[in-house]
């Protein structure tokens, strides 16, 4: 059993006069630090809970409204995560169980913000030499922006790479777009000493991300396989707004 939010950000109409929840969506790390408040209690295993969340529009009228989506393990506590920020919605937040199920062959519709990143050749190539201490092949390496040639174009290389990452989760493309191609950015915050000696507002580390928001229809090939990515999320990134695969009934 897994559980679906939706939260309405309150980013105004004027982008001129930004309210705040347009400045908060501008710094993906704060918002994963905020929406990583609602979930405070560890799984009976010791762990944090496992949570994914997309900022997005409307999937139905593709507006303006700021949207997140988020899907949990956990049931979400929502009012104490914005119990110091109410400010930051435009609406309660809603709710609700979530227990999809599956069958090969069946057609959905898909969205997807991805993070468009691959391993560097330097450090595939160092990862099949290296071990853990138990003998294993480390998976771990450097990621590096997804690039592409120029004669090409990003739609055709996003394609590709979405393709390949569809035949390791269960499913197969029918139909693609690209939404939107751009980069997701965050700032981790520096220590008081170190904020002190800058006048930057937005001093601190920085991490941008490729980003490509992802829409059309999909086939189910493998159905356990699927359901699994639906839950875990497919690429990397899962912390900053990629990987949360939403998917629904295609109408006829």
């Amino acid at each position: 059993m897994m559980y679906l939010s939706h939260l309405m950000i309150d980013v105004g109409s004027n982008p001129d006069r930004p309210r705040p929840g347009r400045l908060w969506l501008r710094n993906i790390y704060h918002v994963h630090q905020r929406l990583s408040m609602a979930f405070l209690t560890p799984t009976q295993d010791g762990e944090d809970p496992r949570f994914l969340f997309r900022i997005d529009n409307s999937v139905e009228d593709d507006g303006p409204r700021g949207i997140i989506l988020v899907q949990s393990d956990l049931a979400p506590d929502w009012d104490y995560a914005f119990h110091n920020a109410r400010i930051l919605l435009a609406a309660e937040p809603q709710s609700r169980q979530y227990n999809p199920t599956f069958r090969a062959g069946e057609d959905l519709r898909f969205r997807i913000r991805v993070n468009l990143s691959k391993k560097s050749r330097e450090h595939r190539k160092q990862e099949s030499e290296r071990t853990d201490v138990y003998g294993r092949p480390k998976s771990q390496g450097k990621r590096v922006a997804l690039t592409w040639e120029k004669d090409r174009g990003p739609e055709v290389a996003v394609q590709e790479w979405f393709t390949s990452k569809a035949k390791r989760c269960g499913f197969s493309l029918c139909d693609f777009r690209m939404l939107h191609l751009g980069w997701v950015v965050g700032y981790r915050s520096k220590a008081k000493t170190q904020r002190e000696e800058s006048s930057d507002k937005n001093s601190g580390r920085q991490m941008r991300f490729r980003s490509a928001l992802l829409e059309g229809t999909l086939a189910v090939t493998d159905a356990p396989v699927f359901a699994q990515a639906v839950a875990s999320g497919i690429g990397s990134a899962k912390a900053f707004g990629f990987g949360l695969l939403s998917i629904a009934p295609i109408r006829i």
